[in-house]
């Protein structure tokens, strides 16, 4: 799983200016005023929960705003939400299943990254029902709700291709929210 393409496109330099501010005016605390500790000890508690329904693994990214490196070559936030995916080691599960859900406050971006394993099973079609039933609670400012139903959303992706093993589920990665 890897990004589309590497080229960046050409962006008049007011508009590479204006995207620099808007993201120098975003910051962690922003990301916490939206979801403050007690909905991020929710949201984590939602993912734990929902890993014991599959056998697949969730991760949740909230991030406010990108490094500068990433805005001076105009970098994308599917390709920020990518990096994220390796740096989570979200791909390291044993059926290549993880998912994670990003979002980057500064653009009011959402990106899901799915790995092959369950990525070859879902169309794009399912993913963008997520993603957009996402974008319409974020949009009436209701982040943890909007963030639960994602994951219930994937969950039941998940479930239907992943079943909990006869085992029991593993937790192969942390559940806790990363905001960044």
């Amino acid at each position: 799983m890897a990004p589309t393409s590497t080229n960046t496109p050409s962006v008049p330099k007011s508009s590479r200016w204006t995207r620099v501010l808007r993201h120098r005016l975003w910051d962690e605390a922003d990301a916490h005023r939206v979801l403050p500790a007690q909905a991020l000890e929710r949201l984590s508690a939602r993912v734990a929960e929902s890993e014991r329904r599959h056998g697949g693994e969730i991760r949740l990214c909230v991030e406010a705003s990108l490094p500068l490196s990433y805005l001076w070559r105009h970098a994308s936030a599917r390709e920020r939400a990518v990096t994220q995916f390796g740096k989570l080691r979200v791909w390291d599960t044993e059926h290549n299943n993880g998912v994670l859900i990003y979002l980057l406050l500064a653009e009011h971006a959402i990106e899901i990254v799915a790995d092959r394993g369950l990525n070859q099973r879902v169309s794009a079609e399912q993913w963008r029902a997520v993603i957009d039933s996402l974008r319409g609670a974020l949009q009436a400012g209701r982040f943890e709700e909007g963030l639960m139903e994602a994951v219930q959303a994937v969950e039941q992706l998940l479930a239907a291709h992943f079943p909990p093993e006869a085992a029991g589920p593993r937790n192969e990665l942390p559940n806790g929210v990363v905001v960044l």
